[in-house]
């Protein structure tokens, strides 16, 4: 059951993944993005690595075919990407298309095998389009963030199957890696961290010492002038300040998440508390002021980057899709590391809405940026990138959720000591070696439309051990019935967290309620962008007002929330275009206001024109699935009479 982040058992982390058992989602919303995932978005990757020409550069570059490069440099790592993907997928159990992305992993796996050169460098681009240009400019050329996907590729394989052919490919593309970059000087850093995480993750599955020393002295040089210029500048490309000493977040948000996770990876792995520290330093300044209420992260379109503090446009923000996968990778890290409640928290922030809102409920469209507003005419802008589509020419993004929704059930639980956390709710089935014994555990639960949560213990070591279940910051009113006792209130511990220790016996329940009572959210009065607005949430869901669901005299752009409004939770339905889905209706305004000598503004004090009206909203994560249509978060929060947003 081992998953993409597995310490060495000599790390110093405070929580360990679960291990000697399985992990298995049987019901509820997961199961649905598992199925979906399965069942449309992984086939029609393949199909894209095909149209794209990503497949076929490897071919040229083995020599199998003719032809010219096609894609963006980077190509390679998408294939890679999906064979991770597949290779958690496989791990999840025998399903109809189990043949077929066995099939793939195994062709692939040839491909690359035949590819490879004989020092063990493999990268497409620079064996097709620029041969002898390998390592000539780093700063762009994305060929150690290309290696890492392969690592990671190859270490899924492994730990899911067992497989070792992509493994001795990856091993000796790492080997290269050493001879280049660890025992001489090297030419220098690539512009794209990734490859940190991965040596590190490789090292952990063959213990060869030289793939974390080559990690960490790749977190080490960032910060000394060596990826080279950029037109966007050092700050981009994270090497304007060492990464024991940067302060926040900067940068490329992708590029600046993936260091961060090697810079985690490397910390608890070498013991470096220092290390560890600046990373949950940089990790609390960007939850604080750089993130947007559905998590995503990265508040400028242009050079896909984090922005100053505070500056969290809902409209313009990126969000890259690939930074939410991302941030939920290093937050696992900071989890295990620490044992601190508040990296679940964001995670499941994250997850339910900013990554979740990446893909579309019928899993065949993505997309790359997450905005929190679209407006009517949104389609008038050139080169918005507030649209859907099935894959891109930089197509990061398919392949990053794919592989998250593969592996989603390794984010679930931790255990430390005699104590088994669950972090994440689902309906799942979930067994592993704990306690001196084994434990089996039935998570039966309707989360996030319901804020029941009930374990049932089936099996359980002779000697008593502990039970830990995370309360959400947002759950204010929490309840516990522990086995033959009554329904308690209970409040969580520091970390965020109710923890039952007894001993257990096969049958045990264990039943959680949530408080999942819709709330409205205001913003931090420094996010000048949303100051005066207000939004919807429930449980760990962010809510948004989609114009069709509004009455047709009534814009979302003139929608205006009460202060004193009453929100009202209607009961789970099916809803056309968005499956299962929970509406919050609310009493609003519809607000208009007159112009001033043909100016968008007017005298303070000017009366608008306003009436009552009923809005309704829908989870983030659903929207645009039926219409392209107007949307936003954020709406302006009537307060004293003045509508100010």
């Amino acid at each position: 059951m081992d998953g993409p982040v597995l310490p060495s058992p000599g790390a110093r982390t405070a929580h360990r993944p679960p291990r000697g058992g399985r992990i298995r989602v049987t019901d509820g919303l997961w199961r649905l993005w598992q199925r979906v995932n399965r069942a449309t978005s992984v086939p029609l990757a393949l199909h894209w690595l095909e149209e794209s020409g990503a497949l076929a550069n490897l071919r040229i570059a083995a020599g199998e075919e003719q032809g010219a490069y096609r894609g963006p440099v980077y190509a390679d790592s998408d294939v890679h990407k999906m064979l991770e993907t597949a290779a958690w997928e496989l791990q999840a159990g025998p399903e109809d298309t189990s043949a077929v992305l066995a099939g793939f992993v195994s062709r692939t796996t040839g491909l690359l095998e035949r590819a490879q050169r004989d020092d063990g460098y493999l990268d497409s681009y620079y064996q097709v389009a620029e041969v002898g240009g390998r390592y000539g400019r780093l700063v762009d050329s994305h060929e150690l963030y290309c290696a890492g996907h392969l690592l990671q590729a190859a270490v899924a394989a492994h730990r899911a199957t067992g497989e070792t052919r992509l493994l001795a490919v990856a091993r000796r593309c790492a080997d290269h890696l050493c001879a280049v970059f660890l025992d001489g000087p090297g030419p220098g850093l690539d512009g794209h961290p990734e490859v940190e995480t991965a040596l590190v993750e490789l090292f952990r599955t063959t213990a060869d010492a030289r793939y974390l020393t080559l990690a960490a002295r790749l977190v080490e040089r960032r910060g000394h002038g060596l990826v080279g210029r950029h037109k966007h500048g050092a700050r981009h490309r994270l090497d304007h300040l060492p990464v024991r000493v940067a302060p926040a977040v900067t940068g490329h948000v992708v590029r600046a998440l993936y260091l961060e996770a090697g810079a985690v990876d490397v910390a608890v792995e070498t013991g470096d508390d220092e290390l560890l520290r600046a990373s949950a330093t940089r990790w609390a300044d960007m939850a604080a002021t750089r993130t947007s209420l559905t998590g995503g992260l990265g508040s400028r379109q242009v050079g896909e980057v984090f922005g100053e503090r505070y500056e969290l446009p809902p409209d313009l923000s990126y969000n890259e899709t690939c930074a939410s996968a991302a941030s939920i990778q290093w937050s696992r890290r900071l989890l295990l590391a620490t044992g601190e409640g508040r990296y679940a928290d964001l995670i499941e922030r994250t997850l339910y809405n900013a990554f979740a809102a990446a893909r579309s409920v019928d899993g065949r469209r993505y997309y790359k940026g997450n905005p929190l507003q679209r407006r009517p005419d949104h389609a008038e802008a050139v080169g918005d990138p507030r649209s859907r589509d099935e894959w891109f020419y930089s197509a990061c993004c398919p392949p990053s959720v794919t592989r998250l929704v593969a592996s989603l059930p390794h984010y679930a639980a931790t255990t430390a000591g005699d104590t088994l956390f669950l972090h994440l709710y689902a309906s799942m089935a979930l067994s592993c070696a704990h306690a001196g014994g084994t434990v089996a555990l039935r998570i039966d639960t309707d989360y996030p439309w319901d804020g029941t949560v009930t374990v049932t213990v089936e099996r359980a070591p002779a000697g008593a051990w502990a039970l830990g279940l995370r309360v959400p910051p947002w759950s204010t009113r929490t309840w516990l019935t522990e086995p033959g006792g009554a329904r308690q209130p209970v409040a969580g511990d520091a970390q965020g967290r109710v923890v039952v220790r007894r001993r257990w016996r096969a049958g045990d329940s264990v039943v959680l309620e949530l408080d999942m009572a819709p709330r409205l959210t205001v913003p931090h009065p420094r996010i000048d962008a949303v100051r005066g607005c207000a939004a919807i949430e429930r449980g760990p869901l962010v809510y948004c007002f989609e114009q069709l669901d509004q009455p047709a005299d009534t814009p979302v752009d003139e929608l205006a929330l009460r202060a004193d409004t009453a929100l009202r939770v209607r009961d789970p339905a099916d809803l056309p275009g968005l499956g299962r889905t929970v509406t919050i209706e609310a009493e609003a305004l519809a607000v208009t206001g007159p112009h001033q000598a043909g100016l968008p503004y007017r005298t303070h004090g000017a009366v608008d024109t306003r009436r009552p009206a009923t809005a309704t909203a829908v989870p983030y994560f659903q929207w645009d699935n039926r219409g392209d249509g107007a949307m936003r978060v954020w709406v302006p929060l009537e307060e004293s009479g003045a509508v100010d947003c």
